[in-house]
């Protein structure tokens, strides 16, 4: 039966026409001769020709009715239930086609004829064309995933209609928060309570649920998932109507649940007047513009219509995928120039020639090396990068007469146990002190927020590949925490809070609550229909069908079990509910000038233990909770070990390296 499906499926499109001619000619016959039959009760008519006389006009007559009401135009694979209304008045007009013939010619067909032959024609005609889609959509569904829309509404009811089609999933069953829909029919499909989600797991085999509901809110969105990621199931989410109209998005492009839809939370609506103060019509440098942070900033930036933006990147590989991906946004009527610098924020003249020559007025400084571990184990090239870095480019911002400069900092750099976090902290102070200068013609302006969800080596890009190779999940311990933010709202807060700069002024963002990183591998876990099992480090996991693993294996060097974002305890409100200004510590330029001077050379001679000293003594509130972990000093010649060097753990900063 299928192969016949699939050869008429495959005929062209006038061959499928006329077959269809031919089948309701067929059929048209078929049903006068059922409904004089059934009046009759007898089938001595068939030797009357007069009778037969009444299906020479009558049948063509009907055919071109059929025609005209564009029953041969619909696909039948695809039809609805509003083409029984076009299939109900060919039925009428047929039968009055052929109450009419029966009385001119005065044929023996008795009155009740035409009306039985009416509901007939309507019967055979209509279900010829929904058993054939029937049967389309049973040979494609045998293999589909069984799913439950959650969502009655017009999105839910345009998916059912849509993945009639889909070789991947066949809806059941519609799953619905309303009480006046629950208990209905929307499609063709009965809608349920989400209570009883169990039960059809159970009996009707449903392993995915399908989030139909594009225009709820982030807060509702979560509200549904955590209620079902506790059933075996996986939870997936589809496009928007819209966009799936426009083109923009395809069915086919179903995903998996994001995690932001668990941890995001409703952007506030951004200040049109912050958006474009440092942007619109003029020129924009921003360093790091390949990175997840630089290349949203970069986003973003274009859509206020700079008159130039420069993107500096010291990777040409991102540096040519940001600038093609830009060049491919930018709007017609957006006359903005994409200027593309292959360069490191350590090359002063680099810097100093890109600011002048391009005539730059606003910075945003996103260049850093991020990632803790990696940088606790390349010591000197994380802190020139970042400290000395961030110094070259606001040196030459500031000597350029830039109108504006942002920095973008971290929650690491407050109390920091780690390179990383120290080195953007006495970054945060260099700007700080540079901003202190009576004739600095530079608004300087720092931003300080925690995690982005999705960056690159962030955690949850590592749990998708751990969950797509089998598992284990791996977490550093069981009570880690850290923020979340999406890179968007980070990106447009960045760019008002540096708008509200005045000089030195250090911003925090508003991260909301902070996540346990052990409850997020869960939480990915169960997105993808499996059940996170807790199994001891280095143990060969005894898993059941549909579990994965996580596993704690401890905290890496200069890792903190939690983040904070203020150093101080009294942050001022801004125009801007999300954004806060923190009062922090900081040094004179001349304080600072013979730190930078020894840092720099410990940098040069790779001496860590003297960073490290250097870093504790600029009042950054370093206090590393891990012995030195970089790669070349551990296979350095032994030698003494200077004293007052930070140790693991030190509640002073005194005591010998161990």
């Amino acid at each position: 039966m299928n192969a016949i499906v699939q050869y008429l499926l495959g005929m062209s499109r006038t061959k499928k026409r006329l077959l269809l001619l031919a089948a309701d000619s067929v059929a048209l016959i078929c049903v006068f001769v059922a409904a004089m039959f059934l009046r009759l009760d007898s089938s001595a008519f068939q030797s009357h020709p007069k009778v037969w006389f009444a299906l020479l006009p009558v049948v063509p007559l009907s055919l071109f009715v059929f025609v005209k009401l564009g029953l041969y135009r619909a696909v039948i694979r695809y039809i609805e239930g509003h083409a029984l209304v076009a299939i109900l008045l060919g039925a009428v007009a047929s039968g009055g086609a052929l109450a009419v013939v029966a009385a001119v010619l005065e044929l023996p067909v008795p009155r009740s004829v035409p009306v039985i032959y009416t509901l007939l024609t309507f019967l055979v005609l209509g279900g010829m064309r929904f058993a054939f889609r029937e049967l389309v959509l049973v040979g494609k569904q045998r293999k589909t995933t069984r799913v439950a829309i959650y969502g009655a509404g017009e999105s839910g009811r345009q998916l059912v209609q849509m993945l009639r089609e889909s070789v991947l999933f066949r809806p059941v069953v519609f799953l619905d928060d309303s009480l006046a829909a629950q208990g209905t029919h929307v499609a063709g499909l009965r809608v349920l309570a989400p209570e009883q989600i169990d039960r059809l797991i159970r009996q009707a085999d449903v392993s995915a649920v399908l989030l139909a509901m594009p225009s709820a809110s982030k807060a509702r969105r979560s509200e549904i998932l955590k209620r079902l990621e506790r059933f075996p199931l996986q939870l997936l989410t589809v496009p928007g109507m819209d966009d799936i109209m426009a083109g923009r998005a395809k069915l086919d492009d179903v995903n998996d649940v994001k995690i932001e839809d668990l941890l995001g939370r409703d952007a506030v609506a951004p200040r049109p007047d912050l958006l474009g103060a440092n942007i619109t019509g003029k020129t924009v440098m921003v360093t790091g513009a390949g990175g997840s942070i630089g290349s949203e900033l970069c986003r973003q930036i274009l859509s206020q219509h700079p008159a130039r933006l420069v993107l500096f990147e010291l990777s040409e590989f991102a540096l040519y995928s940001i600038e093609q991906e830009l060049l491919g946004l930018r709007a017609e009527g957006n006359a903005c120039e994409i200027i593309a610098i292959l360069g490191s924020v350590q090359s002063a003249e680099r810097v100093a020639t890109t600011l002048r020559l391009f005539g730059v007025q606003t910075v945003y400084h996103a260049a850093a090396f991020k990632h803790v571990p990696l940088v606790e184990h390349n010591v000197a090239e994380g802190v020139r990068n970042n400290v000395f870095g961030t110094a070259v480019v606001l040196d030459a911002a500031v000597a350029a007469r830039v109108e504006s400069f942002i920095m973008v900092s971290t929650d690491k750099a407050v109390r920091p146990t780690n390179i990383m976090g120290a080195s953007k902290r006495l970054a945060e102070m260099v700007c700080q002190a540079k901003a202190q200068g009576p004739t600095v013609p530079t608004k300087i302006s720092m931003v300080r927020f925690g995690n982005v969800l999705g960056s690159s080596g962030s955690v949850i890009p590592l749990f998708q590949k751990q969950i797509a190779a089998g598992g284990p999940l791996t977490v550093t311990h069981p009570q880690i925490t850290r923020f979340f933010m999406t890179i968007p709202e980070a990106a447009q807060l960045v760019i008002q809070a540096g708008a509200m700069g005045r000089g030195g002024d250090v911003f925090v963002l508003d991260m909301g609550d902070p996540v346990q990183i052990s409850d997020l591998a869960a939480q990915m876990a169960r997105l993808h229909g499996l059940k996170p099992v807790i199994v001891a480090k280095d143990r060969e996991a005894k898993l059941g069908k549909g579990e994965i693993a996580i596993q704690f294996t401890g905290l890496r060097p200069g890792e903190k079990l939690y983040e904070e974002l203020l150093i101080g305890d009294c942050p001022a409100p801004t125009q801007h509910p999300r954004i806060m200004s923190a009062t922090e510590i900081c040094l004179t330029g001349s304080a600072l000038a013979p730190l930078l001077e020894r840092l720099d050379m410990a940098c040069a001679q790779n001496d860590i233990a003297s960073v490290r000293q250097v870093m504790a003594e600029a009042q950054t509130g370093y206090n590393p909770n891990s012995l030195i972990a970089d790669n070349l000093w551990k296979e350095r010649p032994a030698r003494p070990v200077p004293a007052n060097v930070p140790q693991a753990g030190a509640k002073r900063l005194t005591g010998t390296h161990a």
